[in-house]
């Protein structure tokens, strides 16, 4: 799931290094998504802010280089465009590290995992192992959803200097995702830094109806959070207060167990 309306960083200010032809590179590689797969060239251009012109040569190029195929009028990214994804998981152990502790916390739980990063005012999706469909919405590894609904989104928001976070809410869409959402900033404030006390994250039915996710965090050896790992299931199923009760020891055995391997000591 690609989320083009949400910012990708809360600093966007170009330096002296910045090299504009390679950002309206990636602009043209972000404009597809689930929603777009296939575009037509004004369409590639309209979605990310190009000129024709500009688009045109950006998606040649990319087509030169295998990452994008043309099929008649229709543009669409090839799977090499993978490539660029894979160089960071396999450039972090961590991920390599997670996924067999995850798999063990899904079979003790019986409620799907996610490790995500916190990119900006998203968390993006790094590795997930479900068990059953619970949401809606279609997620993988590379899936952005907004931090300040999500429960590893306020996990890794609570990482953050009271002025850094203060900036990533400011620049957040804090929108009602359901009636349960929490839109206002001084107590999404309250609740990050409650999470920052007891060290792991409880969200009822905010980004989703009937979803609930709880998060943990990992940590490396800096003492830094690195990532955030979640269990997610459905309220009729599991309540927000069983989950709590009968799978937060699991789920934060399991971070332990990854944070360690990093060389981290559990927060």
């Amino acid at each position: 799931m690609a989320n083009a309306a949400s910012p990708r960083t809360t600093d966007r200010t170009p330096g002296d290094g910045y090299v504009q032809s390679f950002a309206r590179g990636l602009e043209v590689i972000r404009s597809f998504s689930q929603d777009a797969p296939h575009q037509t060239l004004t369409e590639v251009a309209g979605r990310s802010g190009l000129s024709r012109a500009g688009a045109r040569r950006i998606l040649l190029t990319l087509q030169a280089l295998g990452y994008v195929k043309l099929d008649g009028k229709l543009f669409s990214l090839s799977p090499r465009i993978l490539d660029l994804g894979f160089a960071y998981l396999s450039s972090m152990p961590i991920w390599n590290l997670a996924e067999p502790v995850m798999e063990t916390l899904v079979e003790q739980v019986r409620e799907s995992c996610s490790a995500a990063v916190l990119d900006g005012t998203d968390i993006v999706y790094v590795l997930r192992v479900p068990t059953h469909k619970i949401m809606s919405i279609s997620l993988g590894v590379g899936s952005r959803l907004p931090a300040y609904c999500t429960s590893m989104g306020r996990m890794l928001l609570s990482s953050l200097p009271p002025d850094e976070l203060a900036t990533v809410l400011a620049a957040s869409t804090l929108a009602a995702r359901t009636r349960h959402t929490v839109t206002d900033v001084k107590e999404l404030t309250a609740r990050i830094a409650q999470v920052r006390r007891q060290g792991w994250s409880l969200v009822n039915q905010e980004l989703e109806e009937g979803v609930v996710s709880m998060a943990a965090p990992i940590v490396n050896r800096a003492g830094q959070m690195v990532a955030a790992l979640n269990i997610s299931g459905q309220a009729n199923r599991t309540s927000a207060r069983t989950m709590q009760e009968t799978m937060l020891p699991h789920l934060l055995a399991a971070t332990q167990s990854v944070s360690r391997m990093l060389g981290g000591q559990p927060v």
